[in-house]
């Protein structure tokens, strides 16, 4: 055996120096990862609310200035309807507007509405409003989340937006 070949490991000093500056760098990124998902259901919110505004208003510039019903409101938007508004799942030659959407969106964010992509009539109660996800307004076309009192992390309320 030769005397100059020695096998060396790691001391257990640089080893505790090791763990402690992966559970300073893990102390750091943790946080910041969990306030990106909460960011990630903001622009999400945000992007739903863009895409369902725009359906309305392209619904109502084909249809006379007309805004789609709340009753036939996820079946307006998701399919091909006719001058008057009535829906269809197949595209002819009356049935030729449309479809705006592919599906109407769920809640991204925690909200007042537990079923999230459902449309509830912001003139109704507020009790027959609880278990949906948007609250649409037919006379101006507006619609917003469903979302109570629920808040960013700026305190800026998600029905606001």
């Amino acid at each position: 055996m030769h005397s100059g070949s020695r096998k060396r490991g790691f001391s257990l000093v640089e080893l505790v120096i090791v763990v402690v500056i992966i559970g300073v760098i893990a102390a750091i990124a943790v946080p910041r990862i969990s306030r990106g998902a909460r960011g990630a259901n903001e622009s999400a919110l945000r992007a739903d609310l863009a895409a369902l505004r725009n359906s309305i208003d392209v619904f109502a510039a084909e249809h006379g200035g007309t805004f789609p019903a709340v009753l036939t409101f996820e079946a307006q938007l998701t399919t091909f309807t006719d001058e008057a508004g009535n829906a269809n799942a197949t595209k002819t030659s009356v049935f030729k507007f449309g479809p705006y959407l592919r599906a109407l969106p769920g809640l991204p964010v925690a909200g007042t509405g537990t079923t999230g992509g459902a449309l509830g009539d912001t003139a109704v109660a507020a009790a027959d409003a609880l278990n949906v996800g948007w609250l649409y307004t037919v006379a101006s076309g507006t619609i917003v989340a469903n979302t109570g009192t629920s808040a960013n992390e700026d305190s800026v309320l998600y029905n606001t937006y």
